[in-house]
C-alpha cells in the first residue's frame, strides 16, 4: 500500500470542488486553474495508482531522491532529481517514491485550455511525460508561489496568483522539453551564441553541425526542436533584427548595413529583409524616422 500524504514537513492545499466549479466560469482563471498543490519532503512509501487517470493534469517536480512513473501502457521509468513529470488528465498512471532513495517533490493539479496547449507541445514528437529541467529553481519557485497563494485563501485574487505562477511553471517545463537534454541544449545554445556574434560570416549547416559535434541531419532536427525553426530561418531573423537596429541607429547606406549582417548583395538583402518585415530597408528606415518625430 502506498502512502498518499502525511509526511513530516509537508505542505498541502486542495481547493473544494464547488470552488473549482465556480472558478471555471471566471473569465481568466478558467483558462488555467490550480486545483491542488503540495510539497512532500523525503516522501517514503509515497505513491498513487489511478486506473482512469485524474480529472486534472498532474505536474510533479523531483528535487531530491528519485521515484518511478508508469503512464498509459508504457514501461515504468525512473524519475531523477531535477526532472518534472507531466501526466495528462484522464490517462492511467502510477507514480511512487523509490524504496531506497524516496523523492522530495513539489506538485500541482492544473486544468484548463492553456494546460492542454502546453501538453500538446510537451508530449509532441513522441516525448514521454518526464522532462529534464534546465532551471529547476525557476520551476520550484513558481510552484512555491502557487502553493503559497492557495495557503493564503481561496478567493479570486489568490486563485489568479496561483494561476499566474502555474503558467510560468508550465512555460519553463515546456521550454525544457523543447530544448532537450541539458547536454544537447548546451551544444545548440553554443551555436546560437556563435551565430549572434558572427552575423557577417557565411555558414553551412555541416559546418555548424561539426561545431556542435553532431551529424548535419541530427543537428538540424535538434536545432528545429529547440528553437522552433530551421537554422537558415533563424539566421535570417537574427540578421534582420540586427539590420533593423542599424537602420534605426545609424545613417549607414543600405549596402553597408547589408554587409554588416552578412549579405554581399544589397538587393538580395532587401528581398530577405522584406520577407520578414513586409517593407524594404529604406522604407523601414523612413517609417522609423517618422515615428521618432511623432513621439517627440
Amino acid at each position: 500500500m502506498y502512502v498518499h500524504e502525511g509526511f513530516l514537513g509537508q505542505r498541502l492545499r486542495v481547493i473544494p470542488r464547488p470552488t473549482v466549479r465556480a472558478a471555471q466560469s471566471q473569465p481568466i482563471i478558467r483558462r488555467l486553474l490550480v486545483t491542488d498543490a503540495g510539497f512532500f519532503p523525503r516522501a517514503a512509501q509515497h505513491g498513487r495508482v489511478r486506473a482512469a487517470g485524474a480529472p486534472e493534469t498532474i505536474v510533479i517536480v523531483c528535487t531530491d531522491g528519485s521515484g518511478w512513473v508508469e503512464w498509459a501502457d508504457r514501461e515504468p521509468v525512473r524519475v531523477e532529481r531535477g526532472s518534472a513529470v507531466v501526466l495528462p488528465a484522464g490517462v492511467r498512471h502510477l507514480y511512487r517514491a523509490d524504496d531506497d532513495d524516496p523523492w522530495t517533490i513539489w506538485w500541482a493539479h492544473v486544468t484548463g485550455p492553456d494546460v492542454d496547449d502546453f501538453l500538446a507541445t510537451i508530449l509532441s514528437d513522441g516525448r514521454g511525460p518526464i522532462v529534464e529541467l534546465h532551471d529547476v529553481f525557476a520551476v520550484v519557485q513558481s510552484l512555491d508561489e502557487a502553493l503559497s497563494a492557495l495557503e493564503n485563501d481561496e478567493t479570486l485574487p489568490m486563485l489568479l496568483s496561483a494561476a499566474g505562477a502555474a503558467w510560468r511553471m508550465l512555460a519553463a517545463i515546456t521550454s525544457s522539453a523543447l530544448r532537450g537534454t541539458a547536454a544537447t541544449s548546451d551544444r545548440i545554445r553554443q551555436v546560437q551564441d556563435y551565430l549572434r556574434t558572427n552575423l557577417d560570416t557565411d555558414f553551412s549547416v555541416p559546418e555548424l553541425a561539426a561545431m556542435a559535434g553532431l551529424s548535419p541531419s541530427h543537428f538540424s532536427s535538434l536545432f528545429r526542436g529547440a528553437v522552433g525553426t530551421s537554422v537558415k530561418d533563424y539566421l535570417k531573423r537574427l540578421r534582420s533584427a540586427r539590420a533593423r537596429e542599424l537602420l534605426i541607429t545609424t545613417d549607414s547606406p543600405i549596402s553597408e548595413v547589408a554587409l554588416a549582417v552578412g549579405y554581399d548583395d544589397a538587393l538580395y538583402f532587401s528581398r530577405q529583409f522584406r520577407s520578414i518585415n513586409g517593407v524594404s530597408p529604406s522604407e523601414f528606415r523612413r517609417q522609423a524616422a517618422s515615428e521618432r518625430v511623432a513621439r517627440a
